[in-house]
């Protein structure tokens, strides 16, 4: 079983930059796909960035060229870079591992 933990979320003003890391109690390793989510108020959880096990990613379109997922087994964490925040990306942002490990959110607000 595999918990994730989120950190790294925070205020930022429009146009600014956040980390996200997920670290996770066991192992990550590239047998399981991982990736982040977003909920904002009274939306459903959407998918931002996944990593497959075969190693690709996928961005969902509207972050594309901004936003950036990486992995380092090493220290079994994945980290999601955010670039250009808008105000509409305010949002709880999830981490996830296969097959269905989700970490409990942490918040991230873009000011305008």
């Amino acid at each position: 079983q595999v918990q994730p933990v989120e950190s790294g979320g925070g205020l930022v003003q429009a146009g600014g930059s956040l980390r996200l890391s997920c670290a996770a109690s066991g192992t990550i390793s590239s047998a399981r796909a991982m990736g982040w989510y977003r909920q904002a108020p009274g939306n459903q959880r959407e998918r931002v960035a996944l990593l497959t096990i075969s190693g690709g990613t996928i961005y969902a379109d509207d972050v594309k060229g901004r936003f950036a997922i990486s992995r380092d087994n090493a220290k079994n964490t994945i980290y999601l870079q955010m670039n250009s925040l808008k105000h509409e990306e305010t949002a709880v942002y999830y981490c996830w591992t296969s097959p269905n490990n989700w970490g409990q959110g942490t918040q991230v607000t873009v000011s305008e």
